[in-house]
């Protein structure tokens, strides 16, 4: 028995009855066309709710004082300091190391590994488990310019192009020219990437991109890449300590402004650490939890700021942080999964987005700002979205056409744990569409960097989310 209502049922016969003819299409290469840059444009600022006016307002201190930030992210960077600095004596030094990372996600526990290759004796501080981060929940892909036919050069202009010429060119540079060495280095730690049967890399299209280059492992890419950065980093001994549940309250200054390690606090001792550092690496994720503008996230529920929050205290600048990426298919309905990551690769391979007429409305593979603000104003200016029973809305993502253009079992195959955790409510999206509506995913900007991952404080670096400059606007 189906997990769909019967309202539902009914409604998923508009999406059937016009599916044959969409795969006919489909298989004829015919797509629903792509808007035009000023269309784009003029979507994005009638329905993304990054144009919104409300919700904002300008930061009252700091470096970046007078910047017009989300109110839930002005809020949280305002905030005083759970820490009183009478009751620390930072004379006494728990930790001493060569490098501090802070976080223990992807980009933490790469950095560690570096720094560690290099020589460094390394300490990594966890706000939770070792792992817990948003990393874990990345499903589609990594993109790397690795096959004939694409370049580090195509790459790079997708990526500008994506961010509306927002980003930083030296970032997207180092970005796009990493990116084959970044795949390698994987792969030699022992990253199950998916491939053809002759041993080639198996790649997709992503939102926005003018070549395939998305490389991944199933639909659970960023859970793989975490098991061997992770499984790496706990086999190199005693070059990397690791502290689970030490998350970082403040970071420690020296006399010229220079990074100088941080304070951590034990959540399970309740008390408070001090470590000194040569270095510190900030990589603490996003802002996803912070529910910008009521919307539901896919991300992690460590994902609360707290690098931008310790950073801006210091002296960091940020930018961008008034732009937030909302991937356009997240989970409606049950209500279980709400704001759930449904992967740009259901799109990737062949799924369309449908409104409750079972009509296409906008061309699948957007970049993400673009989808979203497409899915936008078909459920609010057009009225054509579909209501769940507690009243939200949504679009149809028509998961049943990917077997019938790639062969029965693909779903299984190529998108496994989304099968499993929709199949857990009664729902085969190898036989039924999902409801999806905009999520709110990624924090675009972050703390300002330089190509060597410097922030504007000496000492300091930043990696991975909590960095900004690299996406510009957009992701």
């Amino acid at each position: 028995m189906s997990g769909y209502t019967q309202e539902f049922r009914e409604l998923i016969k508009k999406v059937e009855a016009t599916r044959p003819a969409r795969v006919e299409k489909a298989r004829r290469g015919e797509h629903f066309p792509a808007l035009t840059m000023a269309q784009r444009e003029q979507w994005l600022r009638s329905y993304h709710p990054d144009y919104k006016s409300e919700g904002r307002r300008p930061l009252r201190v700091g470096p970046n004082k007078g910047t017009v930030l989300p109110e839930e992210v002005a809020a949280v960077i305002e905030s005083k300091s759970r820490l009183d600095p009478a009751a620390i004596d930072t004379g006494r030094i728990d930790y001493d190391t060569d490098v501090l990372v802070i976080g223990g996600g992807g980009a933490g526990t790469a950095a560690a590994l570096n720094a560690q290759e290099r020589g460094c004796r390394v300490i990594m501080a966890t706000k939770l488990r070792h792992g817990d981060s948003n990393t874990v929940m990345a499903e589609g892909g990594i993109q790397c310019a690795d096959q004939e036919g694409d370049s580090p050069y195509y790459h790079y202009l997708d990526v500008i192009g994506g961010g509306h010429f927002t980003n930083q060119p030296e970032l997207v540079a180092a970005l796009t020219n990493d990116a084959p060495l970044i795949i390698h280095w994987l792969e030699e730690m022992g990253m199950m990437f998916d491939k053809l049967p002759d041993g080639r890399m198996k790649v997709r299209h992503g939102g926005g991109t003018s070549r395939k280059r998305m490389h991944s492992a199933g639909d659970m890419t960023g859970a793989e890449i975490m098991r061997v950065v992770r499984d790496e980093a706990r086999n190199r001994g005693r070059g990397i300590r690791i502290l689970e549940f030490a998350p970082a309250v403040e970071l420690l200054t020296d006399r010229e402004g220079a990074a100088a390690g941080a304070v951590l606090y034990n959540l399970e001792t309740e008390e408070y650490y001090v470590v000194r550092a040569r270095a510190v690496i900030i990589a603490t994720g996003g802002f996803g939890r912070l529910h910008i503008q009521g919307f539901p996230t896919t991300n992690h529920y460590g994902a609360t700021a707290d690098g931008i929050v310790m950073a801006y205290r210091a002296g960091v600048k940020i930018q961008d942080l008034d732009s937030t990426q909302y991937h356009p298919t997240g989970a409606v309905y049950p209500e279980q999964n709400v704001g759930l990551l449904i992967t740009e690769k259901v799109r990737g391979l062949g799924a369309q987005l449908l409104n409750a007429e079972g009509e296409e409305f906008c061309f699948p593979l957007e970049p993400r700002d673009i989808e979203s603000s497409c899915i936008i104003r078909e459920c609010i200016e057009e009225g054509k979205g579909v209501m769940t029973p507690v009243g939200r809305v949504g679009v149809w993502l028509d998961s049943p056409m990917i077997d019938l253009l790639h062969g029965p079992g693909t779903v299984r195959k190529e998108l496994p744990a989304k099968y499993i955790q929709f199949k857990r409510y009664n729902i085969d999206i190898s036989r039924e569409p999902m409801l999806v509506y905009p999520t709110l995913h990624y924090q675009n900007g972050g703390l300002a960097i330089n190509e060597r991952a410097e922030t504007t404080v000496p000492g300091l670096y930043a990696a991975g989310e909590v960095s900004g400059g690299v996406h510009g606007r957009n992701r």
